[in-house]
C-alpha cells in the first residue's frame, strides 16, 4: 500500500510542474474526443510521439478538476490495486469541493499497472469521472486492449508532429494567407527543408544541432527495438529482427518482399519461413512500419504482390542520399495520406503510380510523388499517372514534388502539379 501523504505529494507536485514548468504546448490535430458517452480515452501509438503532452494539454484546460500521474514515476513502482481507490481519496480530500462533481483522471503510461481497466472501467460508467490514459505497449492498443474495456474505450493513434503542427511549434500564423508569399514562403520552405530531413518527433524538434538530432533518433530506434519489438512481443532470434529491422528501414517508399529477404538470408543465420512472418507482423502491430498494397479487384492479387513500406516518421530513415530524396518526399506524402483516413494503395502495371486513394463515397483518386520533374522522368511520371486515371474511369490527377508548380493535359487528363509543402497546409 501506498501512503495518502505521499499519493497527495505527488498529486500537488505533478500539478505545480504542468502549469508552471512546462512552455506552450500545441493542441494536436485529429484528436476527436468522445461527446456524451462514457468511455475510456486511450492515446496510443510509438514511443516520443507526444502522448504525454496531450494529457499536460488537458490538465491546463482543465486543471481545476482534473488529476494528472505519471506511472513511471519510481514512487510509484510499488503501486498495487488497492490503491486507486486511495489515489481517489487523496484527490478529493485536496480539493473536496470537487466530491460528486465531474473530474478529469489522466493517467500516463498506466499499462504495467494490474487492473487497471477494470478501474477505469467502473468510475467511467459509475461515477462522474472522465478518463485518459496513454500507454506505449501491445496492452494499450486497439487490437489487443483487455476485454474488460471492449466497447468502452475510444482509442486515438498519436503520431508524430506533421508538418501543420511544426509550424504552430514556431509560432507561424497558418491563418495568414501571406504565408504562401515573400519572405514568409522563404521561411515555410526552410522549415519544411528540416522536416524533410529530420521528420516530426517533438523533442527532435527542439533540438539545434544535427549531431544531438541523430543522437536522440538512433536512441529512439534503440528503445522501440527492445521495448517495443524484443520485450513486447517476446522475439527469441534478435539477429533475424536485426536484420529484417534494417532490411525495412532501408526499403522506405519501395516495395519489399519477404520471400526475397527469406531467400537471401536463410542461409546466412537459422529462421523458419513463419519466423520470419511472424517479426513482420510484429513491426506492423508496433505502428513503427506501415504497408501499402496494390490496387487490384482481387484481394488475392493484393496480398500475393509485395507491400510497399513506409515508416511512422521520416527521422527513421536509414538512408539519407541525394538518391533517397523522392523517396522521403513519398513518405510524407503517405503519412499525411494516412492521417486523412483513406485506404490506400499504389498502381502497378505497364505503368505505375505512387498512390491511389479510396474515399468514403467509394471513388478513387491517383497521386504521383517525384522530387523533381525534368527531362529524364517526366515522361514517365505523366504516363504513370495518365494510365492510373483511364483505369479508375479519372479525368484528373496530382503529382506532388518538393517545389515545382503549375498545371497540364495529357490526353485528356488534366494534371496538377502541386509542391509538398503547399498541400500539406492547405487542408
Amino acid at each position: 500500500m501506498i501512503r495518502k501523504e505521499l499519493l497527495k505529494e505527488i498529486i500537488v507536485t505533478n500539478e505545480e510542474y504542468i502549469l508552471n514548468k512546462i512552455p506552450n504546448i500545441i493542441s494536436r490535430e485529429g484528436i476527436c474526443l468522445p461527446v456524451g458517452l462514457n468511455k475510456v480515452v486511450i492515446f496510443f501509438g510509438v514511443r516520443r510521439s507526444g502522448k504525454t503532452y496531450i494529457l499536460y494539454d488537458l490538465f491546463r484546460k482543465n486543471k481545476e478538476n482534473s488529476l494528472y500521474i505519471d506511472f513511471e514515476d519510481e514512487r510509484l513502482s510499488d503501486f498495487e490495486t488497492e490503491d486507486f481507490k486511495t489515489l481517489k481519496e487523496a484527490f478529493l480530500e485536496l480539493k473536496p469541493h470537487l466530491a460528486g462533481k465531474e473530474v478529469l483522471f489522466l493517467f500516463d503510461e498506466i499499462q504495467n499497472t494490474k487492473n487497471w481497466e477494470k478501474f477505469v472501467r467502473r468510475i467511467v460508467e459509475r461515477e462522474n469521472i472522465k478518463v485518459f490514459i496513454t500507454g506505449s505497449s501491445s496492452k494499450v492498443m486497439p487490437k489487443e486492449i483487455q476485454t474488460s474495456l471492449r466497447g468502452r474505450s475510444w482509442s486515438i493513434e498519436i503520431t508524430p508532429f506533421s508538418f501543420k503542427e511544426v509550424l504552430l511549434l514556431k509560432n507561424i500564423n497558418l491563418n495568414n494567407k501571406t504565408i504562401f508569399y515573400g519572405s514568409k514562403k522563404v521561411l515555410i520552405k526552410k522549415y519544411f527543408s528540416e522536416y524533410f530531413k529530420w521528420g516530426g518527433f517533438p523533442e527532435v524538434l527542439f533540438l539545434k544541432s544535427d549531431f544531438e538530432k541523430r543522437k536522440v533518433i538512433d536512441e529512439y530506434l534503440d528503445a522501440m527495438f527492445f521495448k517495443d519489438l524484443v520485450e513486447r512481443f517476446n522475439i527469441t532470434n534478435s539477429h533475424l529482427l536485426t536484420c529484417l529491422m534494417e532490411n525495412l528501414f532501408l526499403s522506405f517508399s519501395a516495395k519489399f518482399s519477404l520471400s526475397s529477404f527469406y531467400k537471401q538470408y536463410k542461409q546466412k543465420f537459422p529462421f523458419s519461413k513463419d519466423t520470419l512472418f511472424l517479426y513482420y507482423k510484429c513491426f506492423l502491430e508496433s505502428l513503427l512500419i506501415f504497408e501499402v498494397r496494390k490496387y487490384s479487384e482481387s484481394t488475392y492479387k493484393r496480398l500475393r504482390n509485395p507491400a510497399k513500406i513506409y515508416v511512422v516518421d521520416i527521422g527513421l530513415c536509414r538512408r539519407n542520399t541525394s538518391e533517397d530524396v523522392g523517396r522521403r518526399l513519398e513518405n510524407i506524402v503517405f503519412l499525411e495520406l494516412r492521417k486523412r483516413g483513406q485506404e490506400i494503395y499504389y498502381f502497378s502495371e505497364e505503368k505505375e503510380c505512387d498512390f491511389i486513394l479510396k474515399d468514403l463515397n467509394n471513388e478513387f483518386f491517383p497521386y504521383q510523388v517525384t522530387y523533381i520533374l525534368n527531362e529524364e522522368n517526366e515522361k514517365r511520371e505523366m504516363e504513370g499517372l495518365v494510365n492510373t486515371c483511364k483505369k479508375l474511369h479519372q479525368n484528373k490527377g496530382i503529382i506532388f514534388t518538393y517545389e515545382q508548380e503549375g498545371t497540364k493535359k495529357i490526353k485528356g487528363i488534366n494534371i496538377q502539379i502541386i509542391p509538398v509543402w503547399k498541400w500539406l497546409l492547405q487542408k
